[in-house]
């Protein structure tokens, strides 16, 4: 007589874990993200009952989600979620992924927003939201303006404004400043498209399947910061703050543009990572 035995966790996670290694830089962590998604549990459970066998249902459902990502589909988009600063965040293929290293906008933006103040914020490009939602949350004073040109991202960000219950953001679709209210805000940030189009990493890893349009900027991939750096001059009270994320190796680009306009107390900031990430203006 054959028995058929159903794999168990344990196996799963182990096959997934082999296939997923010449494709990801963390096969394992995938494979156990994966399959707590499908079985909606935490990766703490998939290790204390590595004994338990799945259903024929929830086996297809992990083994397609492994080929996805086998074939290089980012975990973010086949969760369709993404944590960032201690908040989960809906993300889609319409919107980049938030990486760590965006983090670092909101510990200089939280320095420059005083607690219990009506400050005015605008966020320029806020495709999933998660800057406009991080300072909504973490300074509920504040009235925040989140721009994207993208109705579809603009569409996440709200989404995303909903599930952590903010009320002070506003949603605006608008090509940088161009369907902006005519307001002053005391604090302009923005992780604008940063990318020379003829950058190699195009080609590798997630950026492969996040949209061009937020990633890729011509002039060696300075315009868009340019075009913001500029206009923002317009919309910033006297001494407000200009915030932008930039490319590890822009800084000093990025500075010069700074200093061109005439903006105070020039300065870049260094990520996680060491690699400068922000840079920083104070309006004369």
């Amino acid at each position: 007589m054959l028995i058929f035995t159903m794999p168990t966790i344990k196996t799963l996670l182990t096959n997934a874990t082999n296939i997923l290694s010449n494709h990801s830089d963390s096969p394992s962590l995938d494979a156990e993200v994966l399959l707590g998604f499908v079985l909606g549990k935490p990766r703490t459970y998939l290790r204390a009952w590595c004994d338990n066998t799945l259903t024929d249902e929830q086996i297809a459902a992990f083994n397609a989600l492994v080929q996805q990502r086998e074939q290089g589909t980012p975990i973010a988009y086949l969760t369709g979620t993404r944590e960032f600063w201690s908040r989960d965040f809906t993300v889609t293929a319409d919107v980049l992924i938030p990486r760590p290293d965006t983090e670092l906008l909101i510990e200089l933006s939280l320095e420059l927003i005083p607690k219990n103040q009506a400050v005015k914020v605008i966020d320029l490009g806020t495709g999933s939201g998660i800057i406009a939602v991080t300072l909504a949350a973490e300074r509920p004073d504040t009235q925040v303006i989140a721009v994207d040109s993208s109705l579809a991202a603009l569409n996440v960000a709200k989404l995303n404004a909903q599930q952590h219950q903010l009320t002070n953001i506003e949603f605006y679709q608008s090509d940088w400043f161009s369907n902006v209210p005519d307001e002053q805000f005391d604090v302009v940030i923005s992780n604008p498209p940063y990318i020379d189009p003829d950058d190699e990493h195009l080609q590798q890893g997630d950026v492969r399947f996040e949209p061009k349009t937020a990633l890729i900027a011509d002039n060696k991939g300075l315009s868009d910061i340019e075009i913001i750096a500029d206009k923002a001059r317009g919309y910033l009270k006297p001494a407000g703050h200009l915030l932008i994320e930039h490319g590890y190796n822009q800084a000093a680009q990025v500075q010069a543009i700074f200093n061109a306009l005439a903006y105070d107390k020039v300065q870049s900031y260094r990520d996680l990572s060491g690699q400068p990430r922000v840079t920083y203006g104070c309006k004369h």
